[in-house]
């Protein structure tokens, strides 16, 4: 009707801007623009005006303030026969009519073949055909399942009492064990699984079946597994999959795969590149052909190192033989050490010399990372790592008398022990060699007094660049650290003008700016 239309909500700064009909939606989307033209309300933001137009209008009796949420109705019934019956019957006469409780549960009938064509159970008239629980009439009973998401949302609380039967799950139990502690599961379950399971433990708390307002304390959702895929395109585009054991590869100087053959026929597949393991893309890989080849504790160790647990995991070969490698060496070390006889264990601790005190050291700051790694963090690969460092310092350390064969005997067991969560069989084997048995064996627990440093590396800088490093006691004086710094042979060098400034930080470095 071309009525005028005034602008009232600010043109990009221009408080007179006229109003534009190929703009507006711009301007009234954001949330970031003022009102203009508005009279008491010019120069409000988004938020402050509405909080003003509800302070104005809310006495009036004109407005009031209401929360909004963005959801619908669940739907929850399906049309197909695999699912919980819903227990309810349709009458002509008295409507939808709950089936009574000494008729529950109502059970799906096992003589089914479906065909594709639509639910089964609208064909299987002795299914459906039933009595009005109110009446007495004839009446046809529900056909559509519930979607399997709404037994599953609530699965968790019932392992609190799973012989339960006098309703979900018995209060006592659902306040004993629950909230579940950690939620292990895949990301893919992140929008749907777990909102519905709060759906219903919010649901389950409101009628006093569980107590708590969210299911789960932790969350970890772990990464796929990944695997190389090879395929060949027939002309119709349809393409067919090659498992991975069945392709000869040519690999460049780097380990990049650079050709594929079929070994079926000897010709050539197209390299798909890495893609989750599935049964549509042939990537598999059958783990009895790598526990047959190296061992199941390989196997774990590769897949426990190769990636944090919440990320993608890319399956390597070569992986697969560096953890064997890292398990061969542990037994190297242990077969090492049993040769030589060694049968010392008490430690005096007072006379430990530097080399054992830091192994010692070694030891207990593993136990104590591992331990964080696998109770807290969930990080398995850097717990390996951790154990490939006390590996090392373990095969540098040389034992001079029977102190030093204590250390390292404790080295090698608390090695063997913390290993054992990633590869029991071998740990299990080589602990029977030092007379424990690993199912009666406690978890290490850390020495604190094995932690303190009566030394410490300072790295010496200067400009900037690192020229040296040194051994120094933990108390040294600041001075006494600098004239230490100054005096390295590989530190004079470079001192050759005059020093501009004196940069000390504390436990880490000296950096000298010439």
């Amino acid at each position: 009707f071309n009525l005028p239309i005034k602008q009232v909500i600010d043109a990009k700064g221009a408080d007179d801007a006229d109003y534009s009909a190929t703009e507006w939606q711009e301007w009234y989307g954001s949330k970031e623009g003022k009102l203009v033209n508005s009279g008491e309300f010019d120069g409000l933001e988004f938020q402050a005006a509405f909080d003003a137009f509800l302070a104005k209008l809310e006495p009036q009796g004109l407005a009031n303030s209401k929360v909004q949420f963005r959801l619908r109705d669940w739907g929850v019934s399906r049309q197909r026969y695999w699912g919980c019956p819903i227990p309810m019957i349709n009458c002509d006469t008295c409507g939808q009519v709950t089936v009574p409780e000494d008729q529950l549960p109502v059970v799906l009938p096992t003589d089914v073949v479906p065909d594709g064509s639509g639910n089964p159970l609208n064909k299987m008239p002795e299914f459906y055909e039933t009595k009005c629980p109110c009446c007495g009439g004839d009446a046809r009973r529900e056909t559509d399942t519930l979607d399997t998401f709404v037994e599953s949302s609530w699965y968790y609380a019932r392992y609190a009492s799973p012989d339960f039967t006098g309703g979900m799950v018995k209060p006592e139990a659902a306040k004993n064990w629950l909230p579940v502690n950690q939620y292990i599961g895949g990301v893919e379950h992140a929008i749907l699984h777990l909102l519905y399971a709060r759906f219903f433990h919010k649901l389950m708390r409101d009628e006093g079946v569980v107590q708590g307002n969210e299911p789960f304390t932790n969350l970890l959702t772990q990464g796929m597994v990944l695997a190389d895929t090879f395929y060949r395109e027939a002309e119709n585009g349809k393409k067919t999959w090659f498992n991975p054991a069945d392709i000869e590869l040519e690999r460049d100087e780097k380990g990049r795969i650079i050709s594929a053959k079929y070994s079926g026929d000897g010709q050539e597949v197209i390299i798909g590149g890495q893609e989750k393991m599935s049964k549509s893309k042939n990537n598999g890989i059958d783990p009895q052909a790598i526990i047959d080849q190296y061992g199941a504790d390989t196997a774990r160790v590769f897949m426990m190192f190769a990636a944090p647990p919440d990320q993608s995991l890319e399956w390597s070969d070569a992986g697969v033989e560096g953890a064997n490698r890292f398990l061969k060496r542990v037994w190297r070390l242990v077969a090492s050490f049993l040769e030589k006889g060694n049968s010392a264990t008490a430690i005096d601790k007072a006379n430990l010399s530097k080399d054992a005190q830091d192994l010692r050291r070694k030891t207990h700051e593993t136990i104590q990372k591992v331990s964080d790694d696998i109770e807290r963090r969930h990080a398995f690969n850097t717990a390996i790592a951790a154990l490939m460092e006390l590996l090392n310092a373990s095969n540098k350390f040389e034992a001079k008398d029977d102190n030093d064969v204590a250390v390292e005997r404790e080295a090698i067991t608390t090695l063997l022990t913390l290993l054992a969560p990633f590869a029991p069989h071998l740990s299990q084997t080589l602990l029977a060699q030092f007379g424990t048995d690993l199912t009666e064996a406690t978890f290490p627990e850390v020495d604190a007094s094995a932690l303190t440093r009566n030394t410490q590396t300072i790295v010496v800088q200067v400009n900037g660049k690192l020229r040296g490093k040194l051994e120094v006691s933990v108390d040294i004086s600041k001075d006494e650290l600098l004239a230490q710094a100054k005096a390295l042979p590989e530190v004079q060098q470079f001192l050759t003008g005059p020093t501009k400034k004196e940069i000390v930080v504390p436990n880490k470095l000296v950096n000298l700016v010439v």
